[in-house]
């Protein structure tokens, strides 16, 4: 379940990038905001498949975790919009890193910093 944890997250960073490079009126990123929001849906379902018996920290990364994927919404509506994102973008690579470095170093990640 960690690799397709790992996965749809990696996917759907992909996706949301190719999002934002896009033309914000075209029919084409409509259709992959929506793709991006089912793959935020399965990042949800992984993740709590994922926190299993040890609830006690993996509850923070949840949390965080799904500040990111709220802020990565919040960007694409709002670049979609035209109005300004840079508060959302620091909030968003700072909830990235956190969950990141949580995803690393708790027992169920890779472990590279333990």
């Amino acid at each position: 379940m960690t690799h397709m944890h790992i996965t749809t997250w990696v996917v759907a960073l992909i996706l949301f990038f190719i999002a934002m490079s896009m033309d914000k009126s075209s029919r084409g990123f409509k259709i992959l905001h929506m793709i991006v929001r089912v793959f935020y849906v399965l990042i949800i379902l992984t993740g709590f498949a994922l926190i299993g018996s040890a609830f006690d920290v993996y509850w923070l990364k949840a949390i965080v975790g799904i500040i990111v994927i709220g802020m990565m919404e919040m960007i694409l509506v709002r670049a979609k919009k035209g109005k300004s994102t840079g508060a959302l973008w620091i909030v968003f690579i700072i909830a990235f890193l956190v969950v990141l470095y949580m995803g690393l170093a708790l027992p169920q990640g890779f472990q590279p910093f333990g």
